[in-house]
């Protein structure tokens, strides 16, 4: 593989690394449901991790997409050297208190010239009743620069506190260039309020389980990658579906708070 980077960015020192949320940006996140943030990650920790990204994807097998690396901590545990950091729960706990549980991750990583979108949605609607109560903050953090141009994620502030009511209004989408086979249609929607959250390699921005979300196709000749870090309260309880797939939850920091309902996988000492 071509070492030459594939992004546009600056280099960065630890220094400049954020371990914090501040006050004002933890209100913010509440009011809007979103908050694009700064480098939680050294510049050599997000090289590893993309050159990690690159191997996985030269690794599906034929015909899966590579937006759709979904749960991959399942599987690999030396991803936890990224979901587990210590300088990530830091920043977590600011959002939702100290008892954090690792809910899922996901890579959605979309090829240069034929990306697939992501459909307006909320990720309370997609994941059902899988919670009660359905608390989850994601962290979404850029591999690759994510732009307009290679589709990089929009938000619409302040729907977490409204569209959750309606959350059965959703419609099919073409599922051949789409990463979700439903959206919630368009008239139900202010799009003209959208926020184009873009990120050189190595920031991030987090959004609130029910805050409407998606992103458009990728025609520009640049990947664009993030890794959804996904975390919730240990208060939140998993309700398991008969039948359906077995999910792992990872409690990451302090004490359960589901007086013993949830189930935990042990956590992969230092991602080895």
């Amino acid at each position: 593989m071509n070492e030459e980077k594939r992004w546009n960015t600056s280099h960065w020192s630890e220094k400049e690394t954020v371990r914090r949320a501040t006050p004002e940006q933890v209100n913010f996140f509440r009011e809007q449901g979103y908050l694009k943030f700064g480098r939680i990650f050294t510049e050599a920790e997000m090289n590893e991790l993309n050159r990690h990204v690159d191997v996985m994807i030269a690794a599906l097998p034929e015909g899966k997409r590579p937006e759709s690396m979904d749960t991959p901590h399942f599987e690999d545990p030396w991803l936890f050297k990224y979901l587990a950091d210590v300088r990530v729960l830091d920043v977590i706990e600011d959002f939702i208190g100290p008892d954090i549980v690792l809910w899922s991750s996901h890579f959605i990583a979309k090829p240069k010239g034929d990306g697939f979108a992501v459909p307006w949605h909320t990720d309370g609607a997609y994941w059902g009743n899988l919670l009660n109560p359905m608390e989850v903050i994601t962290l979404w953090l850029a591999v690759d620069e994510s732009t307009v141009e290679n589709g990089c994620m929009h938000v619409l502030p302040g729907t977490h506190r409204t569209f959750k009511d309606h959350i059965d209004n959703y419609v099919p989408v073409d599922s051949n260039s789409s990463v979700f086979s439903d959206r919630i249609p368009s008239e139900l929607l202010h799009e003209e309020t959208a926020v184009d959250l873009e990120l050189a390699v190595g920031e991030c921005h987090f959004h609130d389980v029910w805050t409407i979300h998606g992103s458009n196709t990728n025609h520009s000749d640049k990947r664009r990658c993030g890794y959804t870090m996904r975390y919730m309260p240990a208060h939140a309880v998993m309700l398991r579906r008969e039948g359906g797939r077995e999910h792992q939850l990872y409690l990451l920091r302090a004490k359960d708070r589901s007086d013993g309902k949830n189930e935990y996988t042990p956590v992969p000492s230092h991602g080895e």
